[in-house]
């Protein structure tokens, strides 16, 4: 009963976290919470490539599965990702010998806001690249510099060029 009353409890904070109009009313310097994800979704057709970019930013040019993605994005514009299992999908068009595989040896963070002055496509803020296994695991962490009004951001992991291969939202 104590574990059940605890996840319920919990369920307010975790959509209270997201509710949070932009990141700059958290960015006090009090880090607070304001994106927590359990989930990510890998890319699919239609969006793998450059024809339909989400807030501007081009999916890869296969469809990706991912195990598991989870993460935050602080009101400081600390973002963590640890991904599992982000590799090319099992599945055509994915040629049979890259099915199930990670290619690509560097992963990057992207956190996408939308703006007053870009309330379309978005401003996009990238980390540095990290590695990632040929199993597609890979563990992000940087202090990005947001945009002061962060509306509605999206967390992305991305190439080193910066096609996304996951993304929250799912």
């Amino acid at each position: 009963m104590k574990r059940k009353l605890a996840v319920l409890l919990a369920i307010p904070a975790a959509v209270a976290a997201v509710a949070i109009p932009t990141v700059a009313d958290s960015a006090d310097g009090s880090g607070q919470t304001v994106l927590e994800f359990d989930v990510m979704a890998g890319v699919i057709e239609p969006f793998t490539g450059t024809d339909h970019p989400i807030r501007g930013v081009p999916g890869g040019g296969l469809p990706w599965d991912i195990t598991r993605g989870r993460g935050l994005l602080r009101g400081d514009g600390l973002l963590k990702v640890g991904v599992n299992g982000l590799v090319l999908a099992r599945r055509a068009p994915v040629p049979a010998d890259l099915q199930g595989k990670n290619p690509v040896p560097q992963f990057r963070g992207a956190v996408n806001c939308l703006t007053p002055d870009s309330p379309d496509t978005g401003v996009t803020v990238m980390t540095a690249p990290v590695p990632a296994s040929a199993a597609g695991d890979a563990f992000i962490k940087e202090r990005l510099d947001l945009p002061a009004d962060c509306i509605a951001p999206i967390v992305m992991v991305t190439s080193p060029d910066g096609a996304w291969f996951a993304s929250t939202g799912h």
